[in-house]
């Protein structure tokens, strides 16, 4: 679950990372307010849940109160294309208003969950501000990294070694130190799976501020944290995947043309990895869980079926605790219901495979099974082809 910047920064800061003095606007109006209460110069960011506003034209700084209304006025309700954001972009309904700081140096932090090595890893680059991607390719050897043992937590010597590996001097460890510490705490207090800071700044006045933020929250933990509700903005998010995360589905639309059906985030992935084996192109990532109902199924299909992309849908699952007879009837059913017209791939095997494959042949619809992942991905692509633009 994404976040907005802004929001980002008042979790940090409750944890105990300095940040800018700012306020969140909705309107131009209430910009220009808390422009005269913070003073002049200040800076306005678009709040979207994508990097690279600056680039784009989402990061303005006005030096006059008028300005500051005039510049709020054309970013609140503009569409912010950024890199992140694909050619759709974003509508920006919200700015942040941020007092100007006169900037040293531009550094980056980074703490995530390491998977290799099941522990958190803080990462630290003295090339802040730019993608750290980037950074992480070009130049492996500034990025910076400590993994954190989860029963002792973030030692000092290890914010010692990254201090003084961003050749900061020895005067900054307590400042270095509250801001890791506070990153931590969000990480592990609030299920975060990202926490970044990028860039962190030191002033001229030896300050260290977190200049830009980003949290990731993990929404498998959101039953700890009901607040969560009113960070969410439903506005940010694929309109689909919302839809989606109403019956339990794990769902992510993607760009290709064969709609994937599956149980289990395994085999999802795995079905995926077979259909680019074909040289097909998934439309989804759509996983409806190893004990989906009859009315998961027929939810997900309406799902998939709302996606114009889609010119074949590809079921792929293995009976366990979901029987292949209770998906045969729940996708007999979606079928009839939804009208659904484009070509159907079909492959089950496990827990009544047999009577799940009679009821298929039996419902008088057009459905293509398979015995095999790839049999299946491969006949998807094939059909996918010959369907073309026809939907």
């Amino acid at each position: 679950m994404k976040i907005h910047e802004y929001q980002a920064k008042l979790i940090l800061a409750q944890h105990g990372l300095p940040i800018p003095q700012g306020e969140v606007a909705f309107t131009p109006a209430e910009a220009r307010k808390i422009a005269k209460r913070l003073g002049t110069p200040v800076v306005i960011k678009a709040q979207i849940h994508a990097g690279g506003r600056g680039k784009g034209g989402g990061v303005r700084v006005a030096e006059t109160i008028d300005q500051v209304e005039s510049i709020a006025n054309e970013i609140i309700g503009m569409k912010l294309v950024t890199a992140q954001t694909g050619q759709d972009g974003r509508i920006v309904s919200r700015v942040l208003v941020e007092k100007c700081l006169e900037i040293s140096r531009e550094l980056y932090l980074g703490m995530l969950i390491d998977r290799s090595s099941a522990k958190p890893v803080i990462m630290a680059s003295a090339s802040g501000g730019v993608e750290i991607e980037k950074v992480a390719e070009e130049t492996p050897d500034l990025l910076l990294k400590e993994y954190i043992n989860p029963i002792v937590g973030l030692a000092p010597f290890q914010i010692r070694k990254l201090v003084f590996g961003l050749g900061l001097d020895s005067n900054l460890v307590a400042q270095a130190s509250a801001v890791m510490t506070a990153m931590y705490k969000t990480l592990v207090k609030n299920d975060a799976s990202l926490v970044e800071i990028n860039p962190m700044v030191l002033t001229n006045r030896g300050q260290l501020l977190g200049l830009d933020a980003k949290v990731t929250l993990d929404d498998n933990a959101i039953y700890r944290h009901l607040e969560w509700t009113e960070l969410r903005d439903l506005k940010e998010e694929e309109p689909l995947e919302v839809e989606a995360s109403k019956y339990s589905l794990s769902y992510i639309r993607l760009t290709g043309q064969i709609g994937c059906m599956v149980n289990g985030a395994g085999l999802a992935m795995s079905t995926m990895d077979v259909i680019k084996l074909a040289g097909g192109e998934p439309a989804n990532f759509l996983d409806v869980g190893g004990g989906a109902s009859a009315e998961q199924v027929r939810r997900a299909f309406g799902i998939l079926m709302s996606d114009p992309n889609v010119r074949v849908v590809l079921v792929n699952i293995f009976g366990g605790i979901l029987r292949c007879d209770v998906l045969a009837k729940g996708v007999i059913a979606a079928v009839g219901e939804l009208d659904v017209r484009v070509p159907m791939v079909i492959r089950m095997e496990g827990t009544n495979v047999e009577e799940g494959r009679t009821l298929l042949q039996e419902s008088g619809l057009n459905f293509h099974t398979s015995g095999t992942m790839t049999e299946a991905a491969w006949k998807a692509v094939d059909l996918s082809r010959r369907t073309g633009d026809s939907r």
